[in-house]
This record gives structure tokens, sequence and C-alpha cells, in this order.
């Protein structure tokens, strides 16, 4: 994914641009011994919205709420890689999270429009509310005759 001057695709309509993604290389945390202490093998991706003239004003707006606190406020987007051993997995790993964003992002749920019952739904709750009241009438004591 994104090679050097190629575009991250993210689907048939949307690619973001390479200038837009960096890719550094930092030190995990945890365990791993002396390899973690020597090995640069996290990946921390930034992407920057601001320069990424080819994504939509509104997929840009419903980007921001989604990446939450991995969003800046200058508009970059950072994530962080950690999980896998090798730089190559964790900066596919990472890619591949961004991807994951931006694709959820995309999604614009259907507007909900406004419908009414149908008369036989209706009906049917009357009859159902009507049901449950008489056996909760029946279930009283009436008056005692002796």
């Amino acid at each position: 994914m994104g090679c050097a001057g190629m575009p991250i695709r993210v689907n048939d309509k949307i690619s973001l641009a390479d200038d837009a993604v960096s890719v550094s290389f930092i030190r995990a945390s945890g365990p791993g011994g002396q390899n973690v202490n020597k090995v640069a093998s996290a990946v921390q991706l930034r992407f920057d919205t601001k320069i990424a003239p080819q994504l939509p004003e509104a997929l840009l707006q419903r980007l921001g709420p989604l990446a939450g606190q991995r969003m800046n406020r200058d508009g970059v987007v950072v994530i962080s890689a950690d999980r896998f051993r090798t730089q190559e997995r964790n900066r596919a790993d990472a890619l591949e999270r961004l991807v994951a964003l931006v694709i959820a992002a995309a999604h614009v749920d259907k507007p909900r429009r406004a419908t009414r019952p149908t008369r036989a739904s209706v009906e049917r709750r009357i009859k159902g509310k009507s049901l449950r009241g008489d056996v909760k009438r029946n279930r009283r004591a009436g008056p005692l005759d002796d």
C-alpha cells in the first residue's frame, strides 16, 4: 500500500495522495528485551487532511469525530502501530487502520424518514392492550357474597 509517489487506494472512488501521508519509525514500548531498545520497529503514521484536496469536504467533516483524539488541532491524523515486531508489518497495519478510518468516514447513513404506523398495527396494539386489561380486571377480587 502506498509506494513512493503512488497514491494510496481506499476504494474505487477515493485515494489518498502519498504526500499527505508520512511515516516515521520509533522505538516500541513494552516487552521485547534488548531488541526493543535497539530497533525502531513501531510506526507513527501522519495523515495531513489539509493537503488532501482529493477528499470531499463532507468526508473530512465526518473524519474528525471518527478519528477522535488521533486527530490534532492542525487536522493531522496520527496513527501509532506497534503490535508487530517488524517495521513492515507495523507500517502495513497503520496504513490499513488509516484506510479503515477513511472508509468509515466515507459511509453516509441513509437519512431516516418519519413514517406513521399502519392502521392494522395500531388496531393490533389496541386489541392487545384491551386483552391485557381484561386479564388484569379478571384477577381483581370482586365483592364477597356470603
